[in-house]
């Protein structure tokens, strides 16, 4: 009698984890909680961006990286709002720039997630239609994927003058439709990030944008649609716009 030979391994499904960094404080929405703290609709904006992550059925595990004091609270903050119960999430203390918030977020990722999606607390509003787009990228094979929009404006390179509010001289009028303006969720095949923030050293404030790092390596970074309501809360003036934003997907979409 002959055994049955056992069924070939199946590859692993590909696994998708979020970090949203949200240990800053955002002084240029004034005094107060940090930025991502601060409420939209009576929710905090963390919330929303959480919610917008888990709004992808791709997204399994979202992995907020809360300020270094700060993570009970953010904890509590996450328990007590209703999120999507398909998505595990995760709460861990972030450091003193962005760029260390992110690696130790990348630090706290299962072994299984093989695309990351980097994404700014201060985005609340970002579509789903952006997220699975950012991840469809990855998973077809990209190693790094950013959604950006077109420039309305043009744009002028100068040389920032030495007193703020002194006339800068023009070097440069950059081609227009060349340019972007880069929005998150950022997505990125799990081992090129981890290697560009091993490999990638930044003085100062370290990379404000983990798709220039993955750059500085040489890697190819690819662009797709963004959304024009994945704009950045920063001004009073964006909080503003935001909650129309919010007012009017709840009174159309039920939102």
């Amino acid at each position: 009698m002959t055994s049955t030979p056992p069924p070939p391994d199946r590859p692993r499904p590909l696994r998708t984890a979020a970090v949203i960094p949200a240990a800053g404080r955002g002084i240029r929405l004034g005094p107060g909680a940090p930025k991502a703290l601060r409420a939209l609709g009576g929710t905090p904006m963390l919330i929303h961006a959480v919610r917008a992550m888990a709004a992808s059925r791709a997204v399994s595990l979202v992995v907020v990286v809360a300020p270094p004091d700060g993570a009970p609270e953010v904890k509590h903050l996450l328990d007590e709002h209703s999120l999507p119960d398909h998505t595990d999430y995760l709460v861990v203390p972030g450091g003193d720039t962005r760029q260390e918030s992110v690696g130790l977020g990348l630090d706290a990722l299962p072994e299984d997630v093989s695309v990351v999606l980097v994404h700014d607390a201060a985005r609340p509003l970002v579509p789903v239609e952006t997220v699975d787009s950012v991840v469809g990228a990855v998973r077809n094979g990209a190693h790094a994927v950013v959604p950006a929009l077109p420039l309305s404006d043009t744009v002028k390179e100068v040389e920032p003058a030495v007193v703020p509010g002194e006339p800068e001289p023009v070097l440069a009028t950059p081609v227009r439709a060349r340019l972007r303006a880069v929005q998150t969720p950022q997505g990125f095949d799990r081992d090129t990030l981890v290697r560009a923030h091993a490999e990638v050293a930044l003085d100062g404030e370290g990379a404000t944008d983990d798709a220039g790092m993955v750059e500085r390596l040489g890697e190819p970074v690819v662009v797709v649609p963004g959304h024009e309501e994945a704009f950045k809360v920063t001004r009073p003036l964006d909080l503003v716009l935001a909650e129309a934003v919010l007012a009017r997907r709840r009174a159309h979409d039920g939102f």
